[in-house]
């Protein structure tokens, strides 16, 4: 696996991030799809942040590219992006809507004001890419985000706690328009351990390949932690890893110029046959089949214009 060393290849491409939340002393951020054009450029190019993001178009037509997923875009539609996921906004006419940036800081002052166990996140924004709102919800959520506009753009009394409030409000009425969203599960000890290896997954998977580097991360066995994830999420720790690497190698396969070599040594693997050979057997196809059906599917020069 990777050593620590510096390595005769250039880096795979990154996406310089922004960090919208520098001058509002709050982590969140609410802006219109007209103000985002004429001052961040921003969806030139496919890109990833470490925070949450929702756009809603509500007029006009566009394609959301997120991961490995192509959504298009008619009328009123919320697409989100994840901390670290690959996404782009293209819109083919002139779109009106609005884009809303926020950490997981935001969440839990949401949370903690509601006394909920649960948060509308763990429900909508972790499950769903594009969420389709009918007009009656349209309406009534578009009246709640000129409320929160007008609490963003003005430092009134209280403003952080009535901001929350909306927000959380939002959340909820794009969790009734999810088709996906379920019952939130109840926090557990369980639940608890499973949530904390993903986090550490996040952000070890590059350098921690092993169920047993996480167990020991987390203070656990390595037979419990696997026992534990299947049973809450329905797959092994170790199936999760997997995935996770071969994710992220198809993320830089879709959206940069990468060559096969280069993404498998920013993974951590020093064997590029090594690499390879992982890659086939999670996948289930060749790095190089996998290349050609994105470009049959997104079309490179659609990601890339």
């Amino acid at each position: 696996m990777l050593q620590e060393k510096e390595r005769p290849v250039k880096p795979v491409t990154q996406v310089k991030e922004r960090i919208p939340f520098e001058q509002n002393n709050l982590p969140f951020e609410i802006r219109t799809i007209d103000w985002m054009e004429k001052n961040r450029q921003q969806n030139q190019a496919p890109h990833r942040h470490s925070y949450y993001e929702i756009t809603w178009i509500t007029e006009g037509e566009g394609t959301y590219f997120v991961d490995l997923e192509k959504f298009e875009i008619a009328g009123s539609g919320i697409c989100c992006a994840s901390p670290g996921q690959v996404h782009q906004l293209k819109i083919r006419e002139r779109a009106k809507g609005y884009v809303i940036s926020f950490n997981s800081d935001i969440l839990l002052l949401a949370q903690n004001q509601s006394g909920a166990a649960t948060s509308p996140k763990d429900t909508v924004l972790s499950q769903s890419n594009m969420i389709r709102l009918s007009e009656d919800t349209s309406m009534e959520m578009e009246h709640l985000m000129q409320q929160m506009i007008r609490e963003f753009d003005n430092f009134f009394l209280l403003r952080t706690e009535i901001l929350m409030g909306f927000f959380k409000i939002f959340l909820i009425y794009m969790a009734r328009q999810s088709e996906e969203v379920g019952q939130a599960a109840p926090q557990t000890r369980s639940a608890d351990l499973v949530k904390k290896f993903f986090t550490a997954m996040e952000k070890k998977f590059i350098t921690h390949k092993k169920v047993t580097e996480y167990a020991e991360h987390l203070a656990v066995t390595p037979n419990y932690l696997n026992e534990i994830v299947k049973k809450i999420s329905g797959f092994s720790a170790s199936y999760h890893i997997q995935q996770r690497i071969v994710l992220e190698a198809k993320r830089h396969a879709t959206y940069s110029n990468s060559s096969m070599k280069e993404i498998a040594y920013h993974l951590g693997f020093d064997d590029i046959a090594h690499f390879s050979k992982f890659f086939k057997n999670v996948s289930g196809q060749s790095f190089t089949d996998f290349k050609k059906q994105v470009a049959y599917q997104f079309g490179r020069s659609a990601l890339q214009a």
